[in-house]
């Protein structure tokens, strides 16, 4: 990782600010729970990544979910989806920036951009079923689920849906990148051949 300059800092706020404003803009996705929303606001962080390592990824996901804790707070009281929302974020930046480290070739950011897809889909699906789901029902009194619904929650809903809502924001940062590489590449900590 780069040593993070004043400029860095400052880069590293308007990105957080960014990826605050692009999480209000979210989505449902049928056929999926309407409660699992689509939104953008890993692409600032992604580029955070790229550009000042993944300590500055890590800062823009944890800065994003503040803001939005203390300006929509939560149904719970307890920021479970905000501490959700920040584990998908690092579960998909981190393996990108650190698959796109090693793979240097022209592909290699969309190499990156799939692992980073499949190691959030697989691990949030852990998560659901130990930790975020149970704290759900608990706190705000849904019904009580056996491990097989549970499980069969996780396998129908949450797993697909972190695949698609992976393959979407891979889409458009490509996208995305595609206008703005040049002007990335120059500041990356990643370089790309």
């Amino acid at each position: 990782m780069k040593k993070l300059s004043v400029k860095s800092f400052v880069t590293i706020g308007m990105l957080s600010s960014l990826s605050f404003i692009l999480m209000l803009i979210k989505f449902p996705i049928p056929p999926f729970p309407p409660y699992l929303t689509v939104d953008f606001s890993d692409i600032p962080a992604i580029i955070a990544a790229l550009m000042f390592g993944p300590i500055a990824a890590i800062l823009v996901e944890l800065f994003k979910n503040i803001l939005d804790y203390f300006i929509s707070s939560s149904a719970t009281g307890i920021p479970i989806g905000h501490m959700a929302n920040f584990l998908a974020g690092i579960l998909f930046v981190l393996p990108t920036y650190y698959v796109f480290k090693v793979v240097k070739a022209k592909w290699g950011l969309l190499i990156s951009l799939i692992v980073g897809t499949l190691f959030m889909a697989i691990f949030m699906s852990i998560l659901n079923y130990f930790v975020l789901l149970p704290a759900y029902i608990v706190l705000l009194g849904w019904d009580p689920m056996s491990n097989e619904a549970l499980r069969k929650m996780v396998v129908a809903s949450i797993l697909p849906f972190n695949v698609v809502k992976g393959i979407i924001i891979t889409i458009v940062f490509l996208l995305l990148y595609s206008r703005l590489g040049s002007r990335l590449n120059k500041n990356m900590t990643v370089k790309n051949v």
